[in-house]
């Protein structure tokens, strides 16, 4: 009885915990989503962050996440249309953006020189996402080639495995200017640097989308916790943190 006891309160428990898969850049933002839904609903909601792309063959190798928040709409899809994700629950749930970030102590001024300060002699490294594993890669390699300068600067780019380690990079003196998200380059610890916003129509659109996965264990949860961050509370986190939010995307998750 005893045993018995103490597997349905595990189980319980586990019923009060929703896994999330989510792309580096919204770590910030999910770290307060997290804390407002649970102060509202008494569920925990456990976050890892890497990678859309690695998250993606994670999630078709059968990984136990119930929600996952990609840094693309592409994945998501794809896991729609794979029969891997709830139907009806593909959700945009914001717009990204890309800008160039160099630390304070930086001799080459990127708010003056733009695009022209990737090019400056002392500026040997520039951190981006893995544009393979990486939205937010694709979207620097992108913005390089129609700045005119991706041969020019080629040499100089050095691959984070994630968007958050790309920032970390330039954060720690490895890289001397990153491609990184604004969501990262607002976040606590890079508040004192020099941010550049890239134009949004040097790249595509950076829409990120979220689906609620069928492998998941607990369903009810995810779906209360994907309609939390569709929710005026849930846009505001997001767009405190540094996302734009697509307008007219508040419809309820069923």
């Amino acid at each position: 009885m005893l045993l018995l006891a103490v597997s349905m309160n595990l189980r319980a428990e586990e019923e009060k915990v929703v896994r999330v898969a989510a792309a580096a850049d919204v770590k910030f933002a999910m770290e307060e989503l997290s804390k407002e839904f649970g102060n509202k609903t008494g569920t925990k909601v456990d976050v890892t962050t890497g990678s859309s792309g690695n998250f993606f063959a994670q999630i078709q190798g059968g990984a136990p996440f119930d929600l996952f928040f990609s840094a693309d709409m592409d994945y998501p899809k794809k896991l729609e249309a794979s029969g891997s994700a709830e139907p009806g629950t593909l959700f945009e749930y914001a717009l990204g953006q890309i800008v160039i970030w160099t630390p304070a102590n930086s001799q080459v001024s990127v708010a003056r020189e733009k695009w022209n300060a990737l090019l400056d002699e002392r500026i040997q490294k520039i951190a981006i996402a893995n544009p393979s594993l990486a939205p937010y890669g694709r979207a620097a390699v992108s913005a390089l080639q129609k700045a005119g300068i991706y041969e020019q600067v080629k040499a100089k780019l050095v691959y984070g495995e994630n968007i958050s380690q790309a920032a970390q990079f330039v954060q720690s003196g490895n890289a001397q200017a990153g491609i990184i998200a604004h969501s990262l380059a607002v976040s606590p610890g890079m508040e004192g640097g020099e941010v550049w916003e890239i134009p949004a129509d040097m790249h595509p659109p950076i829409e990120q989308g979220a689906v609620v996965l069928k492998s998941g264990k607990n369903k009810a949860a995810a779906l209360e916790f994907l309609n939390f961050v569709k929710s005026a509370a849930g846009r505001a986190i997001l767009e405190k943190c540094g996302f734009a939010v697509p307008a007219g995307k508040q419809k309820q998750a069923v």
